[in-house]
């Protein structure tokens, strides 16, 4: 009796009728019909993932495996389709296995061994790949028809839970309403951000509410009861709001705030636009030596640049309004306090060490001696023609890369004199004329972060080798 193995997928749930469990009680019986063995070891099943790319299926890259290794010699499906809906890589793979002398079979699209046996295979992959394009178009105009009538086509927005196909008002609504309000009489994003993070109130990811939150509440047309979707299916989830691919419906929801409301709102929103432009930055981004290496205290965000009377630097998630204190600095007084600490560092020859790693003790000899094994078994395999000289090559070659790698992080680090003597160096050279670009540089090879408390007007820098 010949050993074979069974291969089942299924996209997603609504799939039934050709659930795994399914397919492969066909495929059992065929394969018995057929004086075939299919061992459970040899069962494979992806469930809830599609058949346009292997790259996620990891029980088809598993079969792949065993089939190079020749533990059996043909592969059953129900249908080709299950295999893959894409030609290229349906082809691929087949040849693939056929060089290791397995064959793949559908038992419900059998193929003779006739001439034209091979091109009715290949209508058949073409058909399964033309499936999938043609679904993906008819899914497009579906939902774009769903929103001209004014269905949901997205999760419910803030403020609204999803009952019976309908966007309904929740709990959430007033807080939509005093958003809006509170702008139309001149409150800020930031303000607006941190007046509902004190209401307890959080994204629907768990998040505080930010600045970006309280823009798309603002530019959401769902709240005057309109439905929001694009001719692309896409780009509507972007935060482009005037995009003439933008499709505007009547939604069959009661709205949140009024018509006038929102025009007042729109009218605001249109004139900071004008005053500060959108996305406004400098023709080229600002450049200090302490740049991305400045942490807030309290929540661990990068401190950026801010545009004063004197240069500062400022918490960006206080900036964004997600972090409550404020962690403004002058930028001339920080990069002076730096200085003088790392000065201060050489002199004492005490430094607070951390590795670039990831900070846990790891056994290098361990992971080379595991790629040692490696490079034994692909010998092996190419010994016994599993494996051609090219893929040989190119395994070998990865491996001994890896190997490198490990054993680089297995060298003796400078002891703390010699980092001292390391530190110096970089204190002269952020004290001459070079630019900041190459003075953040450098800081960085030694600096893993600087963390300010505003409370206590002190840096704690923290190093690594």
């Amino acid at each position: 009796m010949k050993i074979a193995s069974a291969y089942a997928r299924v996209s997603d749930d609504r799939q039934a009728e050709y659930s795994p469990a399914s397919q492969i009680k066909i495929i059992k019986e065929y394969a018995k019909k057929n004086d075939y063995l299919i061992p459970d070891k040899f069962i494979f099943c992806d469930e809830g993932i599609s058949g346009k790319t292997v790259s996620k299926r990891t029980q088809f890259q598993e079969m792949i495996a065993h089939a190079k290794n020749k533990d059996f010699d043909t592969i059953f499906v129900w249908k080709f389709s299950r295999f893959a809906r894409n030609q290229e890589e349906s082809i691929l793979y087949k040849n693939l296995l056929k060089k290791y002398g397995v064959n793949v079979v559908s038992i419900s699209e059998p193929i003779t061994d006739e001439p034209f046996g091979s091109l009715i295979e290949r209508i058949i992959e073409w058909m399964d790949e033309f499936y999938v394009i043609r679904l993906a178009g008819e899914v497009k105009r579906g939902m774009i028809e769903k929103a001209s009538r004014g269905e949901p086509v997205t999760v419910p927005p803030f403020g609204y839970s999803l009952e019976d196909n309908k966007y309904i008002p929740n709990a959430d609504a007033d807080a939509v309403r005093e958003v809006f309000a509170a702008h139309a009489n001149g409150m800020g994003l930031r303000q607006i951000a941190l007046m509902l993070a004190s209401k307890g109130i959080v994204t629907r990811f768990g998040n505080p509410p930010d600045n970006r939150f309280v823009e798309y509440l603002l530019n959401n047309h769902v709240y005057i009861g309109k439905i929001r979707w694009s001719s692309d299916g896409r780009t509507v989830s972007r935060r482009d709001y005037n995009n003439e691919n933008i499709l505007i419906y009547d939604g069959n929801h009661e709205p949140l705030i009024s018509q006038e409301l929102w025009d007042t709102t729109q009218e605001i929103i249109k004139a900071r636009k004008l005053r500060y432009g959108k996305y406004q930055r400098r023709e080229q981004p600002v450049k200090f030596m302490l740049k991305g290496l400045v942490r807030c205290s309290s929540c661990g965000a990068t401190l950026v640049y801010i545009s004063t009377k004197s240069p500062a630097l400022q918490c960006h998630n206080y900036a964004r309004g997600a972090c409550k204190v404020s962690h403004c600095v002058v930028l001339h007084k920080i990069t002076k306090a730096v200085v003088e600490a790392l000065k201060a560092s050489v002199e004492g020859v005490s430094f607070i060490i951390e590795r670039k790693e990831v900070n846990i003790e790891i056994d290098y000899s361990k992971l080379i001696e595991a790629e040692q094994r490696k490079l034994d078994r692909i010998k092996s395999a190419y010994v016994n023609g599993i494996d051609t000289i090219e893929e040989y090559t190119a395994y070998k070659e990865s491996i001994m890369k890896t190997i490198e790698g490990y054993k680089t992080k297995t060298e003796v680090k400078d002891t703390p004199a010699d980092f001292g003597a390391k530190v110096r160096e970089i204190v002269e050279f952020i004290q001459s004329d070079a630019s900041e670009e190459d003075k953040n540089e450098a800081l960085r090879t030694i600096i893993s972060k600087i963390v300010y408390d505003k409370a206590s007007d002190n840096i704690d820098i923290h190093y690594y080798i």
